[in-house]
């Protein structure tokens, strides 16, 4: 596997999509494309256009290209690219696989061994599969399929059963179209999916956790994941519980100046403020954003960790800017009085005097 080995998910080009706020990937994320391409994650490092309905956590590094990626990000990008399109080469070149139940690999039992459909397609629908590694924990399963693989249906989620020893490491998936995993929501895959064109983990709306014990690695296309837990070392970790996302929508202040509103986010939420006229002061903590239309009073916005603030003014009050996080600071100033940003963050600010 080369790069690629610490790789949860790679979006090939186009990138990797969350929806949800139960996703989590543990290990390292990553596309060939911009950054604009991966939404709905996080790092310790940056928030991806997350929102408080699409929250993803990624335990490691998250590497794409500019404008939040380094040209040395992108030259590892493009070396897990090769790396995986070599593994998945090598996965095809594998011979003498058998078709044990003609395409249709729910139900079956299967010990050790290379596995390849007939017709192209390979499903697990209507029962689970279940790997045998008779005792042999070094036992490994490479499954070839020429086109798709779908796992479960829109209705029913299904699994594949790890006994005897199996790892979920030592199990390879070789899809040469795209890949469908679980679309009713739930159940839990294993092994190293490598797919020509894109992937899916669930459908937009479950609940229900889907479970990858493996890598999900696009070469051509992206991948959309909703509500997705994935393993990275196939190790299975304890499913996140429900992400609370504070929000504080939509605070319209008017009137004096005497009048005064202390909006304070600490988790990702979003502060959202329109001011006509009070005493706002606002602090962001977290990841989320800070988008405020200041049109009346003083105004003291402070961010200190690592979301976007955005704010227009047409104030005729001071308006004060403190970012010492990691999140962008772009002001449209309109307004007459003097503005003070203080920015000792790691990203670069935005401030735009319009006409």
């Amino acid at each position: 596997m080369g790069s690629a080995a610490s790789y949860a998910v790679f979006g090939g080009g186009a990138g990797v999509t969350n929806q949800g706020t139960l996703t989590s990937i543990n290990g390292d994320l990553g596309t060939t494309g911009a950054s604009t391409m991966i939404t709905g994650f996080h790092s310790e490092a940056f928030s991806y256009t997350e929102t408080p309905l699409n929250v993803g956590a990624v335990s490691g590094s998250v590497i794409t290209n500019a404008p939040q990626g380094s040209v040395a990000d992108f030259e590892i990008a493009k070396a897990v690219a090769a790396d995986a399109l070599s593994a998945f080469n090598f996965l095809a070149s594998i011979p003498d696989g058998m078709d044990p139940g003609a395409g249709q690999l729910g139900g079956l039992t299967l010990i050790p061994g290379v596995y390849k459909s007939a017709a192209g397609p390979f499903l697990i629908t209507g029962s689970d599969l279940t790997l045998d590694a008779q005792g042999n924990p070094d036992a490994v399963w490479v499954f070839q399929a020429a086109s798709s693989l779908t796992v479960g249906n829109p209705v029913a989620s299904q699994s594949v059963i790890l006994i005897n020893g199996a790892q979920a490491k030592n199990v390879y998936w070789y899809v040469g179209s795209a890949a469908t995993i679980n679309g009713a929501g739930g159940g839990t895959m294993v092994g190293t999916i490598i797919a020509s064109a894109g992937m899916t983990f669930s459908t937009s709306g479950n609940l229900n956790v889907t479970t990858l014990n493996g890598k999900a690695l696009a070469l051509f296309a992206s991948i959309t994941m909703v509500n997705t837990v994935i393993n990275s070392d196939g190790i299975s970790v304890v499913e996140p519980e429900a992400v609370v996302v504070p929000v504080v929508s939509s605070i319209t202040v008017t009137g004096s100046t005497a009048s005064a509103v202390v909006p304070v986010v600490a988790g990702g939420g979003f502060i959202i403020v329109q001011n006509d006229g009070g005493l706002v002061t606002v602090t962001e903590t977290g990841i989320g954003t800070i988008a405020i239309d200041n049109d009346g009073g003083i105004l003291t916005a402070t961010n200190t960790g690592d979301g976007t603030m955005t704010i227009n003014s047409n104030a005729t009050g001071t308006v004060t800017v403190t970012n010492t996080g990691n999140g962008n600071v772009t002001v449209n100033a309109t307004g007459s009085e003097v503005i003070t940003i203080t920015h000792t963050g790691d990203d670069d600010f935005v401030y735009p005097i319009l006409p």
